[in-house]
């Protein structure tokens, strides 16, 4: 039998919205310790951060403000931090979603500048189901996916400032940004659920132990 021996140490933020079982098993057959944690102070000892979530923005970035300032220097130390749905659209600066529950205006994290917008009326939403990967750039995360089908559940997706903030798109009546990373790298997300995606989401979870791995 194929015994992977790459080990990571993997914090997986428990901040009250996400897929957490789900992550914490697919990071488990990916190679990683995985420590689920309310707690920022357990973040130094990580090798990587997984912020991942479902639900409203506005209600993400609440519920995430103990984290913040933690989530922030652990991304500019460069610590590897993965952002899953939810948690790859707070990785941005803000999001339409908020204005459009009337909330008013909801900061993200703003480690990748940009904005998270509405599909529009002409698109059935949510987006939901499986959608292919058309890789644009190279990034240890997308290793081996080019082609490959991901699951999505969303209806708003990312619109970073910057192109080269696009890792992967996928085509879903309009070719939306369904990878994006910093310009450091070390920063990055994806709008569908890797722990949802059959072999396709291990392979990226695996890509992700492998980096934390190497840039500890």
């Amino acid at each position: 039998m194929n015994v992977r021996q790459t080990t990571a140490d993997v914090v997986v933020v428990d901040y009250g919205l996400g897929n957490l079982r789900s992550v914490t098993r697919g990071l488990e057959r990916a190679g990683a310790d995985v420590t689920l944690s309310e707690d920022p102070a357990e973040f130094d000892a990580a090798d990587g951060i997984v912020l991942p979530g479902v639900g409203a923005f506005s209600e993400g970035m609440d519920n995430a403000g103990p984290f913040r300032d933690a989530l922030v220097e652990q991304a500019e130390s460069g610590t590897p931090l993965f952002g899953i749905c939810l948690g790859m659209q707070m990785l941005l600066t803000t999001s339409e979603e908020a204005d459009h529950a009337g909330q008013g205006d909801a900061e993200g994290l703003d480690l990748i500048p940009g904005e998270n917008v509405r599909f529009s009326r002409d698109q059935t939403v949510p987006h939901m189901g499986w959608n292919e990967l058309d890789v644009r750039r190279e990034h240890p995360l997308v290793e081996g996916v080019d082609g490959q089908y991901a699951y999505f559940v969303h209806s708003y997706y990312a619109v970073p400032d910057e192109e080269d903030a696009v890792v992967a798109t996928t085509d879903y009546g309009t070719d939306f940004a369904s990878i994006v990373a910093d310009e450091t790298g070390t920063v990055f997300g994806t709008q569908f659920h890797p722990e949802k995606s059959g072999e396709t989401g291990l392979r990226i979870l695996r890509n992700y132990v492998d980096y934390c791995v190497e840039q500890r």
